[in-house]
């Protein structure tokens, strides 16, 4: 199982913990990854562009011009697809894209990205992390201590002070254990996980 260092918000040291090998020393298998974040994307997607058949034209029934004798090709209605202005043939319609990849496929992919994370040397534990209000100025100040630029802090569970004060920082995010996600968990460079945080990281990962 691998060991890595616990710091304190001053960057300094001041323990070790132990990770499961289970969620910490899988196989990198970037197709299971790659399968999860698509699945996330799509389920992002409004699905709402639309456009009108020939039925839907708002158009009279009336004939355009005779049907003999004009010189021109035969035509019946101005609905047709092949006039400007016309209806459209197999145009998008509101759609529902999202799809969910199985329970099993999720979880190998989250253990994935956090082992390549630990492997990359991009995971920091801290010991504690805690505001006594909502600051983002303070936020700020721990993750420069850190020596931080571009993370994810994930917290055991709802912590309105740390998720209020990050809000407005582009580069940070703090997410809950059981808000983790593939998607977040690349799209950031580091990743911060609190001490606290092991415990049902591990209950939710576990095999």
């Amino acid at each position: 199982m691998p060991l890595v260092d616990v710091v304190n918000l001053e960057n300094e040291k001041v323990g070790q913990v132990e990770l499961s090998g289970d969620i910490f020393e899988v196989e990198i298998r970037p197709h299971l990854v790659h399968e999860v974040v698509v699945a996330q994307l799509n389920s992002k997607r409004a699905g709402t562009a639309c456009t009108k058949t020939r039925a839907e034209m708002a158009y009279s029934n009336k004939k355009p011009y005779r049907q003999k004798k004009t010189g021109r090709a035969r035509a019946g209605t101005r609905r047709s697809p092949l006039w400007r202005g016309g209806g459209t043939i197999f145009g998008p319609k509101p759609r529902d894209y999202s799809w969910r990849p199985p329970s099993k496929v999720r979880k190998e992919a989250l253990r994935v990205v956090l082992t390549a994370k630990l492997q990359a040397k991009e995971l920091l534990v801290v010991e504690n992390f805690s505001l006594d209000q909502v600051k983002t100025k303070a936020f700020k100040g721990v993750m420069d201590k850190l020596s931080l630029s571009k993370a994810i802090v994930i917290t055991p569970a709802e912590n309105r002070h740390l998720e209020l004060s990050c809000r407005n920082l582009i580069n940070f995010k703090v997410l809950r254990v059981d808000g983790l996600n593939c998607y977040d968990l690349l799209k950031y460079d580091q990743l911060v996980i609190l001490k606290d945080s092991l415990e049902p990281l591990q209950t939710r990962l576990e095999r």
